[in-house]
């Protein structure tokens, strides 16, 4: 059951998340926030003050601010299960980044996301990603 439905869908929902992950690197905000729903919500309960964040403009927002904490930041994001139903999906993604914070600490976090994602428009994007902290190392 790890990947199942059409797989353009599958594909497509693939792509979304290595978007994800292309526009963290690069810092690019605008294209960030194109991946999620505008009602959606993010959780990162690892996080003090972001542990549930609802909303495309609050969620762009906690992004804005959190990024100056993190002035190198190289993020992949891999799908480990999709489920499509319709226009709508859900699986979770594992992410492995490499993190510099403002001081030149270098940490290696590994991460999984619960993922719901959602059809609207033709155009798959997150409702919801749920994070759970795996393993936070040296880089």
């Amino acid at each position: 059951m790890p990947f199942s439905g059409p797989a353009e869908d599958r594909l497509a929902i693939h792509e979304l998340v290595a978007s994800y992950g292309d526009a963290v690197t690069c810092r690019d905000g605008d294209a960030w926030i194109a991946n999620w729903a505008e009602d959606a919500v993010w959780k990162l309960p690892a996080i003090p003050g972001m542990e549930r964040v609802e909303g495309r403009d609050a969620i762009l927002a906690a992004w804005v601010a959190a990024m100056p904490g993190w002035p190198k930041q190289i993020n992949f994001q891999r799908c480990g299960a999709i489920a499509v139903d319709g226009d709508r999906a859900s699986g979770h993604t594992y992410t492995d980044e490499l993190n510099t914070d403002t001081e030149g600490k270098v940490e290696r976090w590994l991460n999984r996301y619960d993922d719901e994602w959602v059809k609207r428009d033709g155009r798959w994007m997150f409702a919801s990603r749920s994070l759970t902290v795996l393993h936070i190392g040296p880089g």
